[in-house]
């Protein structure tokens, strides 16, 4: 069974469901009994500290790591559904920024079977300057790898993950680095294609003001899930303030260090 995504409607996909899932490596436990659903249309936000089993999760659902417990994919009537396509960006990508690479020749390579150094043919020019406008990065077509920003790289990465239209969005630490102005077009170009096009989309990440102005769903984790629901509800609970005890500050102040994440 094949399912696709309608550009101006909604995906089949309804949600990713994680029920009691596990990780080990060797006799130590990585994730357990983890249970939690990740919505189309919605951005959910993973968050925990370092080393709570963030990036052992995403793994996990994207097929890298084994797993106990069940992670279902499922249609509004609750269906099984086959594995969803899933577009990825990460942290960062490395590699050697004189190399004279452009972007044209990145998402060609991405998009293609046929090597970089036979040429970039006009049909698969298009599907590139396509693929880019997506991101608001047409503009950077020809642009050498390494002479982009960061938040212009995180752009380009962004529309290899959505070409083709996935059914999952993982951003993984996505503006890490990246200037203020680059963060906000990011993050404003994701929101518009969650709605344009229905993604689901889980965000890891350590900035709390970011989760706040852009998430729909929270899930705090530390080797288990710790607490979910709206942002608001997650960064005031006493699992948040616990977890980040030393990042918040003293007990004295913690509710004005939680209200702070909330300012208008």
């Amino acid at each position: 069974m094949k399912h696709e995504h309608d550009r101006g409607g909604k995906c089949s996909l309804c949600r990713i469901e994680l029920d009691h899932v596990g990780v080990t490596a060797g006799a130590d436990t990585l994730v357990e009994d983890v249970s939690f659903h990740i919505h189309c249309g919605q951005m959910t936000a993973l968050v925990g500290p370092n080393g709570a089993g963030k990036t052992t999760l995403v793994r996990a659902i994207l097929g890298q790591r084994p797993h106990t417990g069940r992670i279902r994919h499922v249609d509004e009537a609750g269906h099984d559904l086959p594995a969803p396509r899933i577009g990825y960006v990460p942290q960062q990508l490395p590699f050697d920024r004189e190399m004279p690479l452009t972007v044209c020749d990145l998402l060609s390579a991405s998009l293609g079977s046929r090597p970089v150094w036979t040429g970039v043919g006009k049909a698969m020019r298009r599907r590139v300057h396509q693929a880019l406008e997506e991101t608001q990065a047409a503009s950077l077509i020809d642009k050498r790898l390494g002479a982009l920003s960061g938040g212009e790289l995180q752009r380009v990465l962004l529309a290899m993950a959505l070409s083709p239209l996935p059914d999952l969005l993982v951003l993984d630490e996505p503006v890490s680095g990246v200037d203020q102005n680059g963060l906000q077009l990011f993050l404003q170009t994701v929101s518009a294609l969650r709605e344009t096009h229905h993604l689901a989309i889980l965000m890891v990440s350590h900035d709390w003001e970011l989760v706040r102005r852009y998430a729909d769903f929270v899930v705090l984790v530390k080797q288990k899930v710790l607490k979910t629901g709206a942002p608001q509800e997650v960064f005031s609970s006493p699992e948040f303030l616990n977890v980040f005890r030393g990042e918040i500050g003293s007990a004295l102040d913690r509710d004005a260090a939680a209200g702070a994440i909330f300012k208008p």
